[in-house]
């Protein structure tokens, strides 16, 4: 299990594990090489030296990296036209990879959902490939999640987060690893002193969620999973508090949050405060969510457009626990 400490994250421990002991540390490599399908079913690549350097990375940690034809296409702001990153969707599912990896989110996916084939999506997990994303990319999940009821994985991007030109971070890749290698069991972090827990808190039910504009967006159609006494989890970047505050209050009068046992939120980011604010932030917005929920709502979840973010199973029954401070998400051995 991956346990994360403090703003950035501090440290990340499983027990039992050595960085030696993971492809492409000072250990032994596996026999079996595990393979990795990159393809673009949302924004255009622009830069494509991210793509060349994250794809150097993942081979240098032992993986076999398969590009889409398509991967790096572009028409307009999109990688490619629809039907063009419809193909890349298929070709994923049937690439039979252990794990089909983004290149990065932005837009295009919404636009994509009444056409893609949710019974092959299905079928390549039942198969054992992860399909592994996020921002955009939860469009596909939740999709995926309220046609058949398979799991995703929110988790890294090859662009955002192995195409770095320093070093990726070394919590989001151990889970990473840890996802490939099916050796994750869950994730912990912890929480502000403000929502220390006097006694054990321990909640059962579905994990779902992921960027909160495409979870709005979702709302009232068929691509919205239904999911009740869930764990909803939330992040978004480039969005004022206001704005996030607008999205929750659609997704409460809809009533969906009133459906969920807890609503956990990531990381919001990349967002400039505003002289007509006068004292309204993201805090109010927290404050304000708790004013209209019964359900506990808890923050700092080491997800979203950071470099530290850990790799989440959408669709999975977990376990949330929080004592005190120590807050942890637990799945056990997902394949």
């Amino acid at each position: 299990m991956r346990r994360t400490d403090g703003d950035r994250g501090g440290r990340a421990l499983r027990a039992g594990t050595r960085r030696g002991d993971r492809a492409g540390g000072s250990g032994i490599l596996p026999a079996v090489k595990k393979h990795i399908y990159i393809y673009s079913p949302s924004s255009a690549v622009r830069d494509k030296a991210v793509i060349r350097r994250g794809a150097a990375r993942l081979k240098a940690l032992g993986y076999e990296v398969e590009l889409d034809e398509a991967a790096l296409a572009t028409h307009m702001r999109f990688a490619g036209d629809d039907d063009t990153r419809l193909a890349a969707i298929d070709r994923a599912a049937a690439s039979g990879a252990d794990i089909a990896l983004i290149t990065r989110g932005g837009y295009g996916l919404t636009r994509l959902l009444p056409r893609i084939n949710y019974k092959q999506v299905a079928k390549a997990i039942k198969g054992g490939t992860q399909f592994v994303g996020l921002s955009d990319f939860t469009a596909f999940q939740s999709a995926v999640l309220a046609k058949t009821g398979a799991v995703t994985w929110s988790g890294p991007a090859l662009g955002e987060d192995f195409g770095v030109e320093g070093e990726p971070d070394d919590i989001m890749q151990s889970c990473f690893e840890d996802l490939v290698s099916g050796q994750g069991e869950g994730t912990g972090w912890q929480l502000p002193k403000s929502e220390a827990q006097a006694k054990v808190l321990q909640l059962k039910g579905t994990l779902w969620g992921g960027n909160l504009s495409i979870i709005a967006s979702l709302a009232g159609t068929p691509w919205m999973p239904k999911v009740k006494g869930g764990i909803l989890f939330l992040e978004d970047v480039h969005e004022h508090p206001y704005r996030v505050e607008r999205m929750l209050t659609q997704l409460l009068y809809a009533g969906v949050l009133k459906q969920q046992k807890a609503i956990v939120l990531g990381h919001f980011t990349n967002y400039k405060p505003a002289p007509h604010d006068k004292g309204f932030r993201l805090q109010t917005v927290v404050d304000w969510l708790r004013s209209q929920v019964k359900a506990p709502v808890f923050t700092q979840l080491p997800f979203g457009h950071v470099p530290t973010k850990v790799a989440l199973p959408v669709g999975a029954t977990v376990h949330l626990a929080v004592e005190g401070r120590d807050a942890f998400v637990l799945w056990g051995h997902r394949h």
